[in-house]
């Protein structure tokens, strides 16, 4: 089954020199597939993520999800489905510092209104080595340890799809190393699917898929 899918998408800014962040894309991303899409600086790959996310409109084109299309949806309606849906993974782990780990990866449950399955969440930080690091406020945790956590918050609602942008991209490469292969782990375990942007090829290698993008297009790896 197909979890995400776009369809001849387009995001374009400018209107004299325009610029083609992401031009005419087709996508199909299967369900608990690990993907990683790779590319210079400047080839479109975060700007992709973000449409993908619903964190930016296109210019043209259609981005389904579980066969919904994201932007037919009004902003409200997009941002309690984003919510619900997907799973986001950001290069600065953007953690409440006021909140302990626990509290923060329950945080967007709980803003949901919905009741926090807490076995689940406790498997969740067992598997990522984090449990007994529930209690400690961010600023006493490592970088590896705050990634972990925000892996947990963007697993904890159990989402359709996971999608991470330079999940390592401030951390070292041991620990980078250790992240990924934790974040590999769960969504294996929780039978997720991610969607990972990364510059880093020895990274990238860890997917399922690689799929390489140039000028806004795909070159590589795409279905």
């Amino acid at each position: 089954m197909n979890v995400l899918e776009t369809k001849n998408l387009k995001k374009f800014y400018g209107k004299e020199n325009i610029v083609k962040a992401v031009n005419n894309l087709d996508l199909t991303i299967k369900e608990k597939e690990f993907v990683a899409i790779v590319g210079t600086s400047g080839s479109g790959k975060s700007t992709l993520l973000h449409l993908l996310g619903g964190l930016d409109r296109p210019t043209d084109g259609k981005v389904l999800i579980e066969n919904q299309d994201i932007y037919s949806m009004k902003n409200e309606q997009l941002a309690v489905f984003r919510r619900r849906k997907i799973g986001f993974i950001f290069q600065f782990f953007n953690l409440v510092p006021v909140l302990n780990a626990y509290e923060n990866i329950t945080l967007p449950i709980e803003l949901d209104g919905k009741k926090v399955d807490t076995d689940y969440v406790q498997d969740l930080m067992n598997t990522l080595k984090i449990y007994d690091r529930r209690e400690h406020l961010p600023s006493a945790l490592s970088g590896g340890q705050q990634q972990r956590v925000a892996i947990a918050r963007a697993l904890a609602s159990k989402p359709s799809i996971i999608l991470a942008d330079e999940p390592t991209g401030n951390l070292d490469s041991k620990t980078s190393e250790e992240v990924l292969g934790l974040l590999k782990l769960s969504v294996k375990k929780y039978h997720q699917t991610l969607v990972m942007i990364t510059h880093d090829d020895y990274i990238a290698r860890m997917a399922d898929r690689i799929i390489r993008i140039e000028d806004g297009k795909i070159v590589e790896g795409g279905r």
